[in-house]
């Protein structure tokens, strides 16, 4: 690549290398513009469809822990807080922190495992609209 005054320029590598060992990664982002988020889960308030979605998260983040299971740290503490967390949204009036607590922790446990790591982010972002939550 040229620049404007006509130098070439090092090729810019936008990818992630890791070499060796075992590697914890969080929430991280590649590319221009790129972006990662992390911290602490907010609520606000959404419809029907939302409740549904989050349902539906829900089944797909048990299924992958079934598949992914032996790549889990501890596999029985991410059934179990995946456990609270759906009896918790099963209440008639879920509590914010308990909801957040639990999607942290559950978080935490699916490290490093890309499909649940990426799916617990989802489930995360549709807890978070849940209707009646908005009081966080």
């Amino acid at each position: 690549m040229q620049s404007d005054d006509g130098r070439l320029e090092p090729p810019v590598n936008n990818g992630v290398v890791i070499n060796g060992g075992t590697q914890y990664v969080g929430n991280q982002a590649v590319g221009h513009g790129a972006q990662a988020f992390s911290g602490s889960v907010s609520f606000q308030p959404q419809d029907a469809e939302q409740s549904a979605r989050t349902t539906q998260l829900l089944a797909y983040v048990e299924q992958l822990l079934t598949e992914h299971r032996a790549a889990l740290a501890d596999p029985e503490a991410t059934t179990r807080e995946l456990r609270r967390l759906r009896e918790e949204l099963e209440e008639p009036e879920p509590q914010p922190s308990v909801l957040q607590r639990a999607l942290d922790r559950l978080n935490a446990f699916v490290q490093p495992v890309t499909p649940l790591v990426v799916a617990v982010g989802q489930l995360t972002q549709s807890v978070q609209g849940l209707p009646g939550l908005s009081g966080h």
